[in-house]
């Protein structure tokens, strides 16, 4: 057995501390020298390094040499015990150790490197920083929902993840003149994100950018700019109602209100509505909504539920001639259209007389109308009153054709009797 090794027995009795506390030393502060019965020092110390790097580090113990040699030192990192091979002995109080082709530090605030001695105990420590400097972050965007404050995202650089530590600060200034300002409400919307609350002026434009810093380095954005009258959105609308038209089985009414956050400001405002069936997972979305604040769903499935969502995109605030943002969609209202009464397949349909005119091409040019409808949905009050005075004169006629007919509610014909003598 090398000299100065302890046997086996020894070794299991004498293993390293426990991985916790070992992984909260580079947040509290790693052993220094003076700490414990004897002191040490691992150099360098705090060593910040490029992924792929290679490391070259010694352990130097000082005091008493026969209390603690260099041939009892160990290596761990993150409280794993370092295979001796990468480890060598330059004299009787120092080890040396050897690392290469380094990978990202586990945990942002590094990686521990200790320095043991024979017993276990951790006699220096060093914080282990390996990873790559931040590249340019990008795809900034900002929203006002008051026209007083302001909130910005944006996306890291291409990798996103440099395996450090890395701070994301948000600048901005009046475009001509006034100096820089540091956003100060980070993480508002997500991980990176930045709310500025007030004391933002109107009528400006404001120019915006995102740096980048850790300690390998720094990158800044390009500069967006923008005018807040220009980025202005809302909340979804609120107090969405969707009920039935009456008996009409292929129809839904929508109502909302107007987001109540800009009623004091002169803009006009346009609608989306997108609706679903139950059991689907794809949307249809009805873009020519305008400003109303209602409209009339057509074309739907008879005795279906239906799921309807609204939502909002201010526009020509203060004379703007930008459109604004659209807002998130509101939360989703559910209801159903009313049953088909009409007869299925032999239930009572009836023929024309034989000798008048077939009505088959006025129902053609009526399952052409509602054909279209059936593919459009529309909101205005001119396709309302078509329609409804359509679905009107069909009910009629095929009221009346019944009662020439001579058809029971049960779909049988009557007996036409003769005139009484």
């Amino acid at each position: 057995m090398p000299a100065g090794r302890p046997g086996p027995a020894a070794q299991s009795a004498r293993r390293p501390p426990p991985l916790l506390p070992l992984l909260l030393l580079c947040v509290l502060g790693a052993p220094r020298a003076g700490s414990g019965a004897h002191t040490a020092v691992i150099s360098p110390q705090d060593p910040t390094l490029l992924i792929g790097s290679s490391l070259q580090a010694t352990c130097s113990v000082h005091g008493d040499p026969s209390g603690a040699t260099a041939e009892g030192l160990y290596w761990t990192l993150n409280g794993r015990r370092l295979a001796p091979e990468l480890s060598r002995v330059l004299n009787a109080s120092t080890l040396a150790l050897a690392l290469a082709n380094l990978n990202g530090s586990r945990q942002q605030s590094g990686d521990n490197l200790v320095c043991h001695a024979r017993d276990g105990s951790i006699l220096a420590g060093s914080c282990l920083y390996v990873g790559l400097p931040p590249e340019k972050p990008f795809n900034i965007s900002c929203w006002s929902k008051n026209m007083k404050d302001l909130t910005c995202r944006w996306t890291p650089g291409a990798q996103g993840e440099t395996f450090l530590h890395t701070n994301y600060s948000l600048k901005y200034k009046l475009r001509w003149y006034g100096q820089d300002n540091t956003c100060e409400e980070y993480h508002t919307v997500g991980p990176h994100s930045c709310h500025i609350p007030k004391d933002l002026a109107l009528f400006t434009p404001y120019e915006i950018w995102v740096e980048a810093t850790n300690r390998l380095g720094s990158a800044r954005s390009d500069v967006l700019t923008l005018d807040i009258l220009d980025v202005v959105t809302t909340d979804p609308p609120p107090d969405v109602h969707v009920s039935r038209v009456g008996g009409l089985e292929d129809q839904l009414s929508v109502r909302w209100v107007s987001p109540p956050a800009l009623k004091d400001f002169l803009f006009q405002a346009k609608y989306q509505i997108r609706y679903r069936v139950e059991d689907s997972v794809d949307w249809k979305v009805v873009d020519d909504v305008s400003n109303q604040t209602s409209c009339r769903l057509a074309g739907l499935k008879p005795g279906t539920v239906y799921f309807v969502q609204v939502r909002c995109n201010p526009f020509g605030i203060y004379g703007s001639k930008k459109a604004g943002i659209w807002s998130e969609w509101s939360h989703p209202t559910a209801a159903s259209t009313p049953r088909s009464e009409r007869p299925g397949p032999g239930g009572g349909a009836c023929e024309p007389r034989g000798g008048e005119p077939s009505s088959g091409p006025v129902r053609r040019e009526l399952k052409q109308f509602l054909g279209w409808l059936k593919k459009h949905a529309y909101c205005s009050n001119l396709s309302f009153r078509l329609y409804d005075q359509w679905r009107a004169w069909m009910q009629k006629s095929h009221k009346t054709r019944n009662q020439d007919e001579g058809i029971l509610p049960s779909g049988r014909r009557g007996t036409t009797r003769g005139p009484a003598r």
